[in-house]
């Protein structure tokens, strides 16, 4: 695709639909332009299924044509997965380049990857999706022979042959290379379960606020201002999982998690490859479902992240709702459930509701007690003022005598010095 081609996005109505179609269309614009295409005309079409050789039927491929010829348009951009043999069929009657959706997102998470882990998902994501839809053509079933002395006649392979064993093999080699990298992390990981800190995860739609909502969170609780993650008014601003540590005025700390944003038929490539990222959700003991309550149609969005959370196996974990950007609303319709918040992560209204209810869940296994220390346990006293939210502290003839909110766990580890 060139730097701004001129493209006509192309959508099929089905039953199936699980979000508003205009709505589905216009996020597909919006892809298009995100990957520096201009989009200079839209055709859609309602049938019961997709057609199975060409997408749209044969009098929309003759309309398509019309408006290719008037628009001078090059790309040709569909809302949905498209086959090899559709994209055959595609190229065929209407001679320019043929785009699905798939292709637009894991071009624009190959754009916006920044490590060596992301990079590799998607890379691996793009060859998978690229493997079955190699499509031949006259030129590519000519036989390879020849070479010094026709050493490689034993050879006798079609060129599209060649090509599947070539992205087959870099498969491979990228997915090797990946799975040492998810070690590391699954080892990271078993190191914050050691240390018993509470993980936060924000999930959610593309562009709803999540990775403000970290910064607003990471300045409101931390002393560290470097930390902050990238923000911006974007499908997909984030695709590394950033992982930041929150310490509460009460000296309870967790673990908060900004992760990928989901989207309308997510491709299932992208779902399989970016799995070891989402399973930072499953360790979670909280998440944070960011709504962007602004937008129309944050209902559907909220339901199709839950389908992809529970599809993950994150089913038993609790929620909590933040719905964002009320600033940008005349009216909050708000409903009174549990675990929901309506917040603006822009002007920080909300967020000491929203820190109240995460400390409730993240550390509802704290209970208040009253240790006696003695002087010479100095290491004790330590280790509840990093770990415990200490209230009081005062200093007897025996010892240091501390109430203190602790969890659970600690209480029982220093039973011994219980007053």
């Amino acid at each position: 695709m060139q730097k701004y081609s001129k493209s006509i996005v192309v959508g099929v109505n089905t039953p199936s639909n699980q979000i508003d179609f205009e709505y589905s269309m216009d996020e597909l614009s919006n892809l298009a332009v995100a990957c520096q295409l201009k989009v200079v005309g839209k055709i859609t079409q309602k049938l019961q299924q997709i057609h199975r050789t060409h997408y749209v039927g044969s009098g929309k491929i003759q309309e398509l044509v019309e408006l290719i010829a008037s628009t001078e348009a090059t790309v040709v951009v569909f809302d949905d997965e498209l086959s090899a043999t559709q994209i055959r069929n595609l190229e065929v009657e209407l001679s320019c380049d043929v785009v699905d959706r798939t292709m637009l997102i894991l071009e624009i998470f190959a754009k916006r990857a920044k490590t060596r882990e992301s990079q590799l998902q998607v890379e691996v994501a793009r060859l998978k999706y690229m493997l079955p839809r190699l499509v031949g053509s006259r030129a590519n079933l000519g036989r390879q022979g020849g070479g010094a002395g026709l050493k490689n006649r034993g050879a006798g392979e079609m060129k599209l042959e060649l090509d599947r064993r070539r992205i087959e093999n870099k498969i491979v080699v990228l997915s090797k290379e990946l799975e040492k990298l998810i070690g590391q992390r699954m080892i990271q990981r078993k190191k914050r379960q050691q240390n018993n800190i509470p993980v936060v995860s924000l999930i959610g739609y593309t562009n709803t606020g999540k990775s403000t909502i970290m910064n607003m969170m990471l300045d409101s609780f931390s002393n560290d201002k470097d930390k902050s993650v990238l923000e911006k008014d974007m499908l997909f601003a984030t695709l590394e999982t950033a992982v930041r540590r929150v310490t509460l005025n009460t000296n309870q700390t967790f673990l908060l998690t900004d992760t990928v944003g989901f989207i309308h038929k997510l491709p299932h490539h992208l779902v399989k490859a970016f799995r070891s990222t989402l399973e930072e959700v499953l360790t979670a003991d909280v998440l944070i479902h960011v709504v962007n309550y602004a937008n129309p149609h944050h209902e559907a969005h909220r339901k199709l992240t839950n389908q992809i959370v529970a599809e993950i196996g994150a089913r038993d974990i609790p929620i909590i709702y933040a719905y964002n950007k009320i600033d940008l609303v005349e009216e909050v319709r708000s409903v009174n459930q549990e675990n929901h918040i309506y917040m603006s992560a822009k002007t920080k209204k909300g967020i000491e509701d929203l820190m109240k209810l995460v400390s409730e869940l993240v550390f509802k296994d704290y209970v208040h007690c009253t240790f006696l220390v003695p002087y010479a346990e100095g290491q004790v006293i330590s280790y509840f003022n990093e770990n415990a939210h200490v209230i009081t502290e005062e200093y007897e003839e025996n010892g240091t005598k501390l109430i203190v909110k602790c969890h659970q766990r600690d209480k029982e580890k220093y039973a011994a010095y219980i007053k």
